[in-house]
């Protein structure tokens, strides 16, 4: 088995085709996937590969489209749902809600939903506050969805396998900016599961807990806070629903000290539910309190500047661990 150098989009172009050619129910449709290559050229070439029976361009109707989907898998078929961005699925929000999270149950166990929504999440670059949302803490709340946002290739090919092969459905959250991102991915790796998550960067002194794109965020304030002599560990959590706490705790027992960094508004974020794990089942390591760095709580501005401004990064991220450790 070989190890190669794949970028992000390569690696979920790679898992969609080897899906497709190991089971024929699974199908792709979504805006302009089919004849333009996808919009972010992730399903590039797959349509004169496997025709327009399995890789089906669709209307600007993603309540619509949704609908469809989950109704083919309800008689067995397992669709992946490619959303131009996580944003336009506010469209289709009541079909994933009340129809794609609910069948297992509403049905007794009768039904399932085997079904993949996936596409770019959160901001891009300049595409203003109705197309910036990071989507994901939205769809974690459901009981009966799965949540992922890997960060790196090797776990974007494998836990998309993971998600199409999966029978319930999984809400895959990409980044538009990471689509461009080169990572090894080992070819022995069929699958990545759901609910573990990687340390990704070892430390003694603070515990940097971050998914999608806070990783390389996070990773890049690491080596700025070793160059000022403070060790902190890297957590990738890749899967928020289910959430891998086990590996959070371990890491702040270790360190003492946690900071939760995410893309998307601080209020009731994915970084307040990783605060109440941590402070419920590792109060007694904490040795001071734990902090977010999230997006600020406001709508996205289009100036380049002020966005820039809104989010989170690097220098943030140190000025927040200094903070608490200074404490």
């Amino acid at each position: 088995m070989a190890i190669r150098t794949l970028r992000y989009r390569e690696a979920l172009r790679e898992a969609m085709i080897e899906e497709m050619e190991r089971d024929a129910n699974v199908l792709i449709l979504g805006e302009e996937v089919g004849h333009y290559d996808g919009a972010y050229k992730v399903t590039e070439g797959m349509l004169a590969k496997f025709g327009e029976r399995r890789v089906l361009d669709t209307p600007i109707a993603e309540a619509g489209f949704a609908g469809i989907a989950i109704g083919a898998a309800m008689v067995g078929l397992r669709p992946i749902v490619e959303f131009m961005t996580w944003n336009f699925s506010a469209v289709a929000f009541d079909q994933i809600l009340n129809n794609a999270a609910k069948l297992r149950q509403m049905s007794g166990g009768q039904l399932q939903c085997p079904i993949v929504f996936r596409g770019p999440n959160a901001s891009a670059k300049q595409v203003g506050s109705q197309h910036s949302h990071a989507m994901e803490h939205f769809y974690a709340t459901v009981p009966g969805l799965k949540v992922v946002a890997p960060a790196f290739p090797q776990d974007a090919k494998g836990l998309l396998k993971t998600a199409i092969r999966d029978n319930d459905p999984v809400c895959f959250m990409e980044s538009e900016t990471l689509y461009s991102v080169k990572g090894d991915v080992d070819d022995a790796v069929e699958t990545v599961p759901f609910g573990l998550a990687n340390v990704v960067r070892q430390g003694t002194r603070c515990t940097l807990v971050a998914y999608s794109r806070m990783t390389h965020v996070c990773l890049e304030a690491a080596l700025a806070l070793a160059e000022k002599g403070i060790d902190v560990e890297v957590v990738d959590l890749r899967s928020l629903r289910p959430l891998d706490e086990d590996t959070i705790i371990a890491s702040v027992q270790k360190t003492h000290y946690c900071v939760v960094v995410h893309e998307g508004w601080p209020y009731g974020g994915v970084g307040a539910e990783v605060a109440d794990r941590v402070q419920r089942l590792a109060f007694d390591s904490l040795d001071g309190p734990i902090l977010r760095v999230t997006n600020f709580d406001v709508p996205m501005p289009y100036n380049a500047t002020l966005e820039q401004l809104c989010m989170p990064n690097a220098s943030r991220v140190v000025a927040t661990v200094e903070r608490l450790l200074n404490r």
